[in-house]
């Protein structure tokens, strides 16, 4: 425990130190994204060689996006997700969860999807912090995860604070390993090692705890610190890519520790002046990468930019010189 809490300030020095000093990456598309009855996206994967969505407002379905011309449409795929198992949080967090879902729509609050090379979809649902497994035939089933999964996160200090639970998934090709992000106050990574049938922590299934604060890219405009966060999570030629919503920037990081190795920051491309919300904070919710480069989804909650757009939208930006696996 004591390296990992050594590891873990260590990486927090790093990417305070070099935080001005990422490498920006270019902006090649920009797709509003029309047909998704909830709106909100939420999460994004590469399935079967199609990009799949999902929105934190719909519980009974995940989209196929069609890219054909610069406006994508959203093709629904419809499920019925069985009743949902325990939890394992308090009280007062699943009423706390149970009355937003009235007023905002979204019970199960889906924040991630994902695939494994047999086609299956998984979902995770923030207010019940748990993963649907959508397979392509047969009914939808919640994963049987060991209940030590939450009781260790809150142990580490994640799972603790009303939306703020868990944010993003991925998992591995063959389908026995998954990866999920805590988002904040405290962000981390947790992985859970499938068993037979259940899906079990191993020696630990806290990868990385950490909390504290920064202050926004400059092109921001903004000098308050906020949370740091993590806000979607994928896996890509064995490494995984955190989406760091508010300090508007991608890392690639450690499968087995979560330390970061490297980041690329889109902040430049995201506040010009055109594409700025009237917001207090990042909006990005959803990534994807591939040899091309990344795809980041936003996730606008219906506001309207400054130039009028007000659809859900999706970024591609050109993968970094030398591949995403290069050396700083």
């Amino acid at each position: 425990m004591i390296r990992r809490l050594l590891v873990a300030g260590l990486a927090l020095f790093a990417l305070s130190s070099q935080a001005a000093d990422w490498p920006e990456l270019e902006l090649t598309g920009e797709y509003p994204i029309e047909g998704m009855r909830g709106g909100n996206l939420s999460g994004l994967a590469v399935c079967q060689g199609a990009l799949w969505g999902v929105s934190d407002r719909d519980d009974d379905r995940i989209y196929r996006m069609d890219r054909q011309g610069p406006v994508w449409q959203a093709q629904a795929l419809t499920f019925a997700a069985p009743p949902v198992p325990e939890s394992g949080l308090p009280w007062g967090l699943r009423s706390r969860n149970w009355a937003a879902s009235f007023l905002r729509g979204g019970v199960l609050d889906f924040e991630g999807i994902t695939c494994d090379q047999a086609g299956s979809f998984y979902l995770v649902s923030e207010t019940h912090v748990g993963v649907l497994q959508v397979p392509r035939e047969g009914a939808p089933t919640w994963l049987r995860i060991d209940p030590q999964m939450v009781r260790q996160a809150r142990a580490s200090g994640m799972l603790l604070r009303f939306n703020a639970l868990f944010e993003g998934l991925t998992i591995n090709p063959a389908g026995d390993r998954l990866w999920l992000a805590g988002e904040r106050e405290r962000r981390g990574l947790v992985s859970v090692h499938r068993q037979q049938s259940v899906w079990t922590c191993g020696r630990s299934c806290v990868l990385l705890s950490e909390a504290g604060t920064e202050t926004p890219p400059a092109q921001t405009g903004r000098t308050r610190p906020v949370a740091r966060d993590f806000a979607d999570l994928t896996l890509y030629e064995g490494k995984l890519f955190t989406l760091e919503r508010n300090a508007f920037r991608i890392c690639r990081r450690h499968a087995d520790t979560g330390e970061v190795e490297h980041c690329w920051s889109y902040a430049a491309e995201a506040m010009t002046d055109a594409r700025r919300y009237d917001q207090p904070f990042g909006l990005a919710e959803a990534l994807v990468i591939d040899a091309e480069g990344a795809w980041v989804g936003l996730d606008n909650n219906g506001a309207t930019r400054a130039d009028g757009e007000s659809r859900p939208l999706v970024w591609k930006f050109a993968a970094p010189k030398g591949g995403w696996s290069a050396k700083p």
